[in-house]
């Protein structure tokens, strides 16, 4: 039995989330072009984009991150904190 604490919930749903981007890729290939493709595979992304340069002369550095997420992301997610809750 896992304890309980607030990392591994974070791990289940990190997880969760992962497989359901994955699922969605996989999806975006084998399945027909259709409302039903559209509706699991479009993807939100929230983030930078472009990344953000900061020169200072002695050193330079970019920051950047893009989140992509679809609805199966999202049902990963939500499905990674379920099994986490009856483990």
């Amino acid at each position: 039995m896992l304890k309980k604490s607030g990392s591994y919930l974070l791990l289940f749903i990190f997880i969760g989330g992962l497989l359901g981007s994955i699922l969605g890729e996989i999806l975006q290939v084998v399945a027909p072009q259709g409302t039903v493709q559209n509706i699991f595979v479009q993807a939100l992304n929230l983030g930078l984009d472009p990344p953000v340069t900061v020169n200072l002369v002695l050193i330079k550095f970019t920051l950047g991150f893009l989140l992509k997420m679809n609805l199966l992301t999202v049902l990963g997610m939500f499905l990674g904190a379920y099994v986490y809750k009856h483990v």
